[in-house]
């Protein structure tokens, strides 16, 4: 049953106004819906956010506010209204008239939303063009650059010039979100702003998004991450099932839950809880092989380096033809059964350096260890027969996956080989599917098919798929809900311990990295500017980047908490 509690009295005229939606695919309407009687209405200056784990509507709703809900969804409601205007049955004209106009979409998945051949300026620029808002080149290239100035691109000359692959992926989501503000739209519609972006960068598009409020905007904000929500929101509805389940202001789902599902995402939120400790309430499901393995109680100090970064180099030319080293000496090294996290701003080389460290990239300078013998050095017909031994969860799943295969082909191709039969690969393609809490149903799903994360956690199971000792993690829970999120952490800490699995954990969430890590590199502009213990690293931090980080880290203000403060998203540390 939803928990609804009364809405307080506005004398100002709603503009959006949503009743009795439902979203439905396939032939039996009733069977099929996947978004069932959502109700708001929303005002300007007012930010309505929608939280709820990955598969709950959350998405399909904001979608059918800007008839993008699919060819083959049918899309109902009592009223579905902007403005006077009615929004059902809206033909191809009307929506072009209003989307990007008057209500603008900022996709989640930044990569797949830029034209991959497509240059950012270019991106950015095309709704000005096509709606006639600029009289000449120049003027459009200075209105790029502001809007690339505004949601804090750095260096926006040059990244105008660039192609999406060239960014960071914080980089090419601010774009996006500059693409969305081009034409001043009086409503944003905001579908995972923020789940790219480093805690610095975060802040930066918070403020903004606040600003946007203040000048009248209205703002409906998608969003799995709890602490950015009760910064920014009005009013919070929580969906589960395609179903609202609960509703209020921040301060009262914060305070006071009512529904079992929104005290789960509350407990799943690791900012405060003890390093290393359980955040799921769900029992992680592994295969019979892993449960007969005891854990590793205690690794000895003395455990063996399983990577060995020497004096790593990495330079690229931009497109002024200015070399810039965007790895520039970077030493480390990961011992058995260890995590070590690496978090920095978008852009300060985390990603670069992980792909030398797999090998994908040769590093200019430098050279990697692996398990004590030479890697990067090798040749690739050396390398290949050790690559099993060490796996990668990529940032952006959909970009590695191969889109004409289904999820159980991806994953039954990253097998060890001693998984021989047909009957033993399906089997074991089942297991690896419900450790990372997917259904078997899936199997024969292809990626495009899935939500942000279920595509995540098909990531996650391939990577694990051929029992390596070493996973690179780039942003691996970045695209997850607080729920999911807490279930992919303690998968991975349960394989740590009983496996011994060394991680590196790279990750623009502090709160994430400071949960999961044994120790922590922190990297600005290509190199090390601290490292240490975690609570070390955290508590008594050297450099004042990392400071700066740690001020900038969202924190989610607890039950008992609420009361004490005017707002419910506290800067810094406990």
């Amino acid at each position: 049953m939803s928990q609804v509690r009364p809405k307080p009295v506005s004398q100002q005229a709603d503009l959006l106004t949503v009743d009795s939606l439902r979203v439905s695919f396939g032939r039996d309407i009733a069977e099929k819906a996947v978004v069932r009687s959502v109700s708001f209405s929303l005002r300007s200056g007012q930010c309505l956010a929608i939280v709820g784990e990955s598969g709950s509507g959350k998405s399909v709703t904001a979608r059918a506010l800007v008839g993008l809900a699919g060819r083959h969804a049918d899309v109902h409601a009592r009223q579905l209204s902007f403005d006077g205007t009615d929004l059902i049955g809206l033909n191809d004209r009307g929506w072009r008239r209003i989307r990007g106009n008057e209500i603008s979409f900022v996709l989640q998945d930044a990569l797949v939303a830029l034209d991959p051949l497509r240059r950012i300026g270019k991106e950015i620029g095309e709704g000005l063009l096509l709606h006639g808002a600029v009289s000449s080149r120049e003027e459009l290239a200075q209105r790029v650059i502001a809007l690339l100035e505004l949601v804090g691109v750095p260096e926006p000359e040059t990244k105008a010039q660039q192609l999406p692959h060239q960014l960071s992926g914080g980089q090419r989501q601010r774009a996006l979100i500059a693409a969305a503000l081009a034409r001043d739209p009086r409503v944003l519609i905001a579908d995972e702003p923020t789940t790219a972006l480093d805690v610095a960068a975060q802040a930066h598009v918070l403020a903004l998004l606040e600003e946007t409020k203040k000048r009248g905007k209205a703002l409906i904000l998608i969003s799995h991450d709890l602490a950015v929500v009760s910064r920014v929101a009005d009013e919070i509805l929580v969906m589960k099932r395609g179903e609202v389940v609960e509703r209020g202001t921040a301060a009262e789902l914060f305070k006071d839950p009512r529904h079992p599902y929104t005290r789960q995402l509350l407990d799943a939120v690791p900012s405060g809880r003890p390093r290393g400790s359980r955040l799921s309430p769900s029992t992680i499901v592994c295969s019979p092989s892993r449960q007969t393995q005891p854990p590793v109680q205690s690794l000895p100090k003395s455990r063996p380096i399983m990577l060995e970064a020497t004096s790593l180099v990495k330079r690229f030319k931009g497109p002024d033809g200015t070399v810039r080293a965007a790895v520039d000496g970077v030493s480390f090294e990961l011992r058995s059964g260890e995590t070590l996290g690496i978090v920095g701003e978008s852009g300060s080389g985390k990603s670069t350096m992980a792909r030398m460290i797999l090998a994908l990239d040769e590093p200019d300078e430098g050279a990697v260890q692996f398990a004590g013998r030479p890697w990067t050095t090798l040749a690739e017909r050396e390398r290949r027969a050790r690559r099993r031994s060490i796996s990668i969860i990529y940032q952006d799943p959909l970009g590695s996956f191969d889109p004409r295969w289904t999820v159980g082909r991806i994953i039954s191709d990253s097998l060890s080989s001693d998984v021989e039969t047909r009957r033993q690969r399906q089997e074991r393609v089942i297991e690896l599917l419900d450790m990372v809490g997917l259904s078997q149903a899936l199997r024969d799903r292809r990626p495009l098919e899935l939500s942000g994360g279920q595509r995540q956690r098909v990531a996650i199971a391939r990577a694990i798929a051929p029992n390596p000792a070493v996973i690179v993690c780039d942003e691996p829970v970045s695209a997850l809900d607080v729920s999911i999120q807490a279930q992919i952490l303690d998968l991975l800490g349960y394989l740590k311990d009983h496996l011994g699995i060394s991680y590196l954990f790279i990750s623009h969430d502090l709160s994430v990295v400071r949960h999961i890590s044994d120790r922590v590199i922190v990297m600005r502009r290509g190199r090390i500017v601290d490292s240490g213990a975690t609570e070390e690293i955290f508590r008594n931090p050297l450099s004042e980047y990392t400071k700066s980080l740690i001020a900038a880290m969202p924190r989610l203000v607890r039950e008992q908490e609420i009361g004490q403060s005017s707002t419910l998203l506290e800067e810094g540390i406990a």
